[in-house]
């Protein structure tokens, strides 16, 4: 064998292994141009759920904005109740204490009352609700059963009016403050 018969046969064993690697990358190069049509319908999709995302987003943060001005205004709108309810219970708890205080004269004043001859009295309001703690007092003794008085009982503890309002007012004071936390966790 000659020297160009075998420079001819690795050259035509070249070229057929040339054309097997041609053969192999066009098929590879359609499969990519086929892929790149999918690519590109998926890319155009994904650019489209981008801009609906965004749409979403400015209404969801327009839609934030104004449930937190809403809920800026009613939390000042409870908190101004709050204020307005703590000072009605101020002034609640300064006219128990006088009522209570009134009744606690008339009952300590009823036997002298009852024992002294009546005296012309000057009517003020204090008076008159002496007089009628006086004589609903005395009413409740003469529609029960006079028993003989040995030794005055024992004053039983009763719960004071003005205490329960004031628990009720500090409970719903804390349920407001526990509501306006969580509010303010919510925007935050």
């Amino acid at each position: 064998m000659s020297l160009g018969l075998i420079i001819e046969c690795i050259v035509a064993v070249l070229l057929v292994i040339t054309i097997g690697y041609c053969w192999t990358l066009n098929r590879r190069l359609s499969r990519l141009r086929s892929d790149e049509e999918s690519l590109r319908a998926t890319i155009s999709e994904l650019i489209t759920a981008t801009e609906i995302a965004e749409r979403a987003i400015l209404g969801l943060k327009s839609t934030a904005g104004n449930a937190d001005r809403t809920l800026g205004a009613r939390l000042g709108e409870a908190e101004a109740v709050s204020r307005k309810l703590t000072d009605q219970l101020g002034a609640g708890e300064d006219v128990l204490d006088r009522i209570g205080g009134v009744a606690d004269r008339a009952l300590a004043d009823r036997d002298t009352r009852v024992a002294a001859p009546a005296a012309p009295i000057s009517r003020t309001y204090e008076t008159a609700a002496e007089g009628l703690a006086a004589g609903i007092i005395a009413d409740q003794e003469f529609a029960q059963p006079v028993e003989p008085r040995s030794a005055p009982a024992p004053k039983v503890p009763t719960r004071s009016v003005t205490r329960d309002i004031r628990e009720a007012a500090n409970e719903s004071a804390a349920r407001l403050e526990r509501f306006r936390r969580q509010a303010q966790d919510r925007v935050a």
